[in-house]
């Protein structure tokens, strides 16, 4: 995604860089404002709370250079992955030899921008070299300045960063214009030509020599034929057409190498393409094994949350069991003697209850099963014929309600007998614990 081209007046005669610029302005912010606050999976790799300082940034340095426009591109990292990120891509203007000359970079702004610097390429034309032992700018293209070294977050940003590489660039130069065989070589010998910084002036002229066989074969200043925004620093003139050159004749070893390069460079991206989409079904087949271990964890977190709670139910059943067993022997040690007198001993005495909750419960359970027992014989007599229907209806009514009164005593006795258990047990903890 690109904001469309700046337009600038010329110097001297047109309005300012800034009155010319401030429509193209206005759409570089809706176009970062836009491009930020994305969400989803096209969503920029920024942090939320540092987009608002990044598009500041990116807003004062179109200001102040205008040649350099904000857009998305897609970034290769060294490892293969991929990752769409915001750039300035344009020229800076930089002082050499008293000539002001516009310099192609590029300026990444990485995931982890403003804590960490951006990444800065120059990005030189066909035309161009990149000189092989400068200062701060490797054969790759990658610049590493001292403001890029120490770089402070959140006092950093990018203005100062354009105007710190415009000032090494001029001291320096980083691109030279590449020696082209001449195609009407001489007998006459010439001197060894010397490379020349080559750069673009801001004016958009380029210095050609006519005078002098000698001087031919010196490399000059020379307009790169990519075009890129003018600087606001150059004066915007169209430069006077130049005479015709005979058309020059490429090096056959040039062209196999930029040949094998390009073939070389086709081949590695297949195979990384081959070997990313691989690595992605793998990584999906993980994630989908993840899942499934996922599900089958908390299904085995449930079913050990169900044991601990039958542990439990368990436990306690196990106070009960001991409790009722501690009773009973109780019992059989308080009525061995009574058992050479069994034969003399009436059913009715031969269970005597513990306390009153007990002989309660047994006179209720009692009264039931009886009642029970009646019910059962009216319904054989009405069945036989012996009693009449009317009669027998009254008679289950009549029962049937002093049941439902000896079963609710029952149940509220129960109640009654639970409570006491768990009092007991309790005092049976706290008696061991000490």
């Amino acid at each position: 995604m690109v904001p469309p081209p700046m337009f600038h007046g010329e110097s001297g005669s047109g309005p300012s860089p800034s009155a010319s610029s401030s429509p193209n302005a206005q759409y570089i912010q809706q176009f970062l404002s836009s491009v930020l606050s994305q969400r989803g999976p096209s969503a920029l790799p920024y942090s939320e709370d540092v987009k608002w300082l990044i598009r500041q940034h990116l807003v004062t340095l179109t200001d102040a250079y205008p040649s350099l426009q904000p857009k998305t591109a897609t970034y290769t990292h060294n490892d293969g992955r991929t990752v769409n990120l915001l750039q300035a891509e344009g020229t800076i203007p930089m002082l050499f030899q008293g000539v002001t000359y516009n310099i192609p970079i590029v300026v990444w702004l990485m995931e982890s921008y403003p804590h960490h610097p951006p990444l800065v390429y120059v990005n030189p034309t066909r035309d161009m070299i990149i000189k092989r032992t400068h200062s701060f700018v490797n054969p790759s293209g990658i610049v590493s300045i001292p403001y890029l070294q120490n770089w402070v977050y959140p006092s950093s940003n990018l203005i100062d960063l354009a105007r710190d590489l415009s000032h090494y660039f001029g001291r320096d130069p980083p691109l030279y214009s590449q020696r082209r065989p001449n195609p009407n070589p001489t007998p006459t010998p010439t001197p060894t030509p010397i490379p020349t910084p080559n750069f673009t002036p801001a004016g958009g002229s380029s210095v050609i020599s006519s005078s002098g066989s000698g001087s031919a074969g010196i490399a000059r200043p020379a307009i790169p034929p990519r075009s890129y925004p003018q600087s606001p620093y150059g004066s915007g003139r169209i430069p006077p057409p130049s005479p015709q050159r005979p058309a020059a004749t490429e090096d056959p070893a040039e062209v196999f190498k930029r040949n094998a390069i390009s073939k070389l460079v086709e081949s590695l991206n297949g195979d990384i393409g081959a070997l990313r989409k691989t690595r992605e079904t793998e990584m999906e087949g993980m994630f989908n094994v993840q899942a499934v271990l996922r599900q089958r964890e908390e299904q085995l977190a449930k079913g050990l949350r169900e044991m601990q709670g039958e542990k439990e139910a368990f436990e306690q059943q196990l106070q009960m069991v001991l409790m009722n067993t501690d009773v009973l022997e109780g019992w059989l040690r308080e009525n061995e003697g009574k058992m050479g007198n069994m034969r003399n001993v009436d059913v009715d005495e031969a269970f005597e209850c513990c306390d009153s909750l007990s002989k309660q419960m047994l006179e209720c359970t009692a009264s039931d099963l009886a009642i029970e027992d009646v019910i059962y014989s009216l319904d054989k007599a009405v069945q036989e014929g012996s009693l009449p229907f009317v009669q027998y209806l009254r008679n289950v009514r009549l029962l049937s309600r002093e049941q439902f009164f000896h079963r609710a005593t029952a149940s509220k006795v129960r109640a009654a007998q639970m409570q006491a258990q768990v009092s007991t047990m309790a005092a049976r903890a706290a008696q061991h614990a000490v």
